[in-house]
């Protein structure tokens, strides 16, 4: 072969492969209108996420971002016409989960949907009461460069299941409304037992249920279509026991309960303003002996927590597959040890969440972008997702009025100086540092179920708590924490069985 030959067949193949590259992507474009019925719920602005899913099993807001089906873009916007259409193309800075834009969408079949976030009164959560929606919209790239999109639908508060033991309850919070300096309300539902009503001179225990993340009051709902714990709820076997079932809505993603420079004083206005309200107005015992806290995940972590911070408060938390309790095993991350978040030492992505038999789901990383788009600060900061939630818990409020961050949200670097703040609310350095005065509040209190394969690694630091506890004397714990083999992540959850060890124990103090 000569050289001419070459040089011509070289030119052949960069263009071929230029033009093939080129025709197997596409280049999207918006048109983006409110329908005429949702014109007065409408606010101009607001963050616009946009979902392109490659599968119509559920609507592409329900997405995960992480999952490998789906690719979420965000963008804020600032005085969006109602009127008007408004064209949106990939042009400005989107946040986004893909390694793709607008601007060269890979070619295929797409399941499309837009939300405008504009409710960020308490959190800023895509699927949030009184954000809009459009209907999804089935797209062949290869065909259709320009898709229309409609806020047709709107996202409707939750409403509590019609029931005669279901009572919803709210009252507005002092403390919170001063140090937020605007009205804040807190809520919960309330599941009386089958006796209440018949016995109107009986009070009763109460337990304090703790929603894993993202739950709230509503989720009472599930518990009352649930035809198999109903019956054995209106039964004669049942205990009489009162269940709260405590709301975890805050300004960033669940409030945990507790206080803290980001949040607020969530702990102080659960302890002195909601507990003495309910137990007043749902005919509640009163006292320290007869209450009781339970929850899974975020809930067990949260009803740890209260049990060791407020240990006269409560008679006995029961705690299902809780959020670490230490961050040097904050999942796979050792917060004070540790350079990065994303990338162990050898360079390795750390997971996130595992099956039961080992294979990792989705890295911290996937979990991270996510959040990142889904937050109007462009960061997990203000996500209203796990990871920020537990960052304005755990870190130091910035000189912007936002927390800090742990960790730089694009590249994982560690910030050792809020890691330090972080140690407050390490529950195994709170219980370790308080021991001797702790201890003896504690006995028969404590009620840990962990699995052994926790789908997010959370049996990792429970290991050292166990054997922190077991180390311990003067006095010594007597702490039950279960471990078993082969369990995934709140498996082994029960309301039935915590109500079943409550009344147990209630019987045992008669």
């Amino acid at each position: 072969m000569n050289i001419k030959s070459f040089l011509l067949l070289s030119f052949l193949a960069i263009t071929f492969f230029s033009g093939f590259a080129q025709q197997q992507s596409t280049k999207l474009a918006f048109t983006i209108s409110v329908d005429d019925n949702l014109k007065d719920s409408f606010k101009s602005s607001g963050r616009l996420l946009i979902y392109i899913s490659d599968t119509d099993k559920s609507e592409p807001r329900f997405s995960s971002g992480y999952d490998g089906n789906e690719s979420v873009f965000g963008k804020n916007f600032e005085n969006w016409g109602k009127n008007k259409s408004r064209r949106v193309n990939g042009d400005g800075d989107w946040a986004k989960t893909s390694e793709w834009d607008f601007n060269s969408v890979p070619h295929g079949v797409y399941f499309i949907q837009a939300v405008w976030v504009q409710n960020r009164d308490s959190e800023s959560r895509s699927n949030t009461a009184g954000n809009l929606y459009s209907t999804p919209v089935k797209v062949d790239t290869k065909n259709k460069q320009l898709v229309e999109l409609n806020f047709s639908e709107i996202i409707p508060e939750k409403k509590l299941e019609d029931n005669e033991l279901v009572e919803f309850f709210e009252m507005e919070s002092p403390v919170l409304t001063k140090w937020w300096n605007k009205s804040m309300h807190l809520k919960a539902s309330v599941l009386l037992p089958s006796g209440y009503k018949s016995h109107p001179n009986t009070k009763y225990p109460v337990r304090y249920n703790v929603a894993g993340y993202g739950g709230r009051y509503t989720r009472i709902n599930s518990l009352i279509k649930n035809e198999e714990f109903m019956s054995w709820w209106t039964s004669e076997d049942a205990p009489q026991i009162i269940t709260v079932f405590l709301d975890g809505e805050g300004p960033f993603g669940d409030c945990y309960q507790l206080d803290s420079e980001n949040n607020g004083p969530y702990g102080e206005a659960l302890i002195n303003e909601l507990i003495p309200e309910i137990e007043k107005q749902f005919r509640i015992e009163g006292t320290a002996e007869s209450r009781f806290v339970d929850g899974c995940s975020t809930g067990g972590w949260v009803s740890l927590a209260l049990q060791l911070i407020y240990p006269e408060t409560f008679n006995g938390c029961w705690s299902y597959s809780p959020d670490p309790v230490c961050f040097a095993k904050m999942q796979l991350v050792n917060v004070y040890e540790n350079e990065n978040a994303f990338y162990n030492d050898r360079g390795y992505l750390r997971p996130s969440m595992r099956d039961i038999y080992g294979e990792p789901q989705f890295s911290i990383k996937q979990e991270m972008t996510a959040e990142n788009v889904q937050g109007y600060s462009n960061t997990y900061v203000t996500s209203g997702g796990q990871w920020g939630a537990w960052n304005a818990l755990y870190s130091p409020k910035g000189e912007d009025g936002m927390p800090k961050t742990i960790f730089d949200p694009v590249t994982g670097a560690i910030d050792k100086e809020v890691a330090e703040h972080w140690k407050k609310y390490d529950l195994l350095k709170y219980t370790a540092s308080n021991w001797p005065e702790l201890g003896p509040k504690l006995e028969g209190k404590i009620h840990i179920w962990m699995g052994d394969m926790d789908n997010f690694y959370l049996n990792n630091s429970m290991r050292d708590f166990d054997q922190y506890l077991k180390s311990t004397t003067n006095p010594k714990s007597d702490a039950q924490i279960e471990f078993t083999p082969m369990k995934g992540h709140c498996s082994n959850y029960s309301h039935k069985r915590v109500l079943t060890e409550i009344q147990q124990k209630l019987s045992e103090m008669e």
